[in-house]
């Protein structure tokens, strides 16, 4: 068979791949995964011919492709009409740019962490620290009970945001269960400490008798040791550090609607109304296993910390957290503006807020 149905001379894959711009061994990848299924293939020797009418589909995979897109969703957008094909585009497009400021976000708080590292004397890491910290929760707007949890002290710090029937109890115990730790013993190994209290407050929430899949708290906790700190994280909760260079933000969102933004799925701008976006991966329920996020830091004078549960960065954009970060003098202040920002915004869900400035231990902290 050497014409397609029209009459047209069918190419062979070498003439294809050049008029595609795609090249012979992309085409047999194609032809497996069914994207681009050759007109003809000769049954002896296994040759693959194209008709011309497949050109126009050939060359929009080749776009796709020097676009980025994976061949699946290349495969799915092959099969839309050319409107709805163009809206797809611009929505995987808009997702890539959002991946890359958040890649730009995570790489300028990299490179920031590694520079200090080589350029911070070794004297200036280990020198010995303390906190000026302040905590607040606040119901909110909407919502007829509190069900948010926060502590601040001179060694923890922590949120956690409760949900179900028994949230607000399951919140205060999750960062209850951390609290002995602020009389930790010299020496001790903050993440190992900070883990194991952590997952026996989740043992505990287990073995209750109320405990069902329903209930359960999410979970943001830093535990100072020395010039570091030891980091745990389960949920939607979040906590982010300023420093001179910027606002970094230091926690991965364990939720549905972030599953779907990382895979490309759904975008940041399409999260906030999407039905599910309170559906959490991870968190400390009576069904989930015990999977926190746990991460090592090193602590610098002059840094400010934020923990916040999804009520205050729901509605208050990372710009805007950064200002009132920046310009408040003493955390007690920050806390206090922070929340009054979440009001401005409707405050449709409970807040909690704990912010907390590193100081030389021998330093004189700033008056409240």
């Amino acid at each position: 068979m050497n014409h397609d149905a029209d009459g047209a001379e069918l190419l062979t894959i070498g003439a294809f791949a050049r008029a595609s711009r795609l090249s012979p061994k992309a085409l047999r990848l194609y032809d497996e995964l069914r994207l681009l299924p050759p007109a003809h293939v000769d049954p002896v020797n296994g040759y693959r011919r194209y008709a011309p009418a497949q050109l126009e589909r050939a060359r929009l995979v080749a776009w796709l492709r020097r676009l980025g897109m994976p061949l699946t969703r290349i495969r799915e957008v092959c099969e839309l009409t050319p409107d709805t094909a163009a809206e797809a585009v611009a929505a995987y497009w808009a997702q890539v740019e959002a991946d890359t400021a958040a890649r730009r976000d995570l790489a300028a708080f990299l490179v920031d962490q590694l520079q200090r590292k080589d350029t911070t004397p070794m004297t200036a890491s280990a020198t010995p620290l303390t906190m000026r910290y302040a905590a607040r929760t606040d119901r909110g707007l909407v919502r007829a009970a509190n069900q948010d949890a926060a502590h601040a002290g001179p060694r923890l710090l922590a949120v956690a945001d409760g949900y179900g029937p028994e949230g607000g109890r399951a919140a205060a115990a999750a960062v209850s269960a951390l609290q002995h730790l602020e009389d930790a013993p010299a020496g001790t190994d903050p993440l190992s400490a900070l883990e194991e209290a952590a997952r026996r407050a989740h043992r505990a929430h287990r073995a209750a008798p109320t405990a069902d899949e329903a209930t359960g708290s999410t979970l943001t906790a830093l535990l100072r040791a020395g010039s570091q700190l030891a980091l745990l994280h389960l949920g939607d909760s979040r906590a982010y550090v300023l420093r001179d260079s910027g606002l970094f933000r230091i926690t991965h969102d364990h939720s549905l609607v972030q599953s779907l933004i990382d895979e490309g799925r759904l975008t940041p701008e399409e999260a906030p109304s999407h039905p599910q976006r309170a559906q959490l991966l991870r968190s400390l329920d009576g069904g989930s296993p015990f999977t926190p996020d746990l991460q090592l830091l090193d602590a610098r004078p002059g840094e400010r910390y934020l923990l916040c549960t999804d009520g205050l960065t729901g509605v208050v954009p990372p710009e805007s957290l950064q200002e009132v970060l920046t310009a408040a003098e003493t955390p007690e202040q920050a806390v206090t503006d922070l929340i009054a920002l979440a009001h401005a915004a409707g405050a449709p869900d409970n807040v909690a807020c704990v912010v907390a400035d590193l100081h030389p231990a021998d330093a004189e902290v700033p008056a409240a």
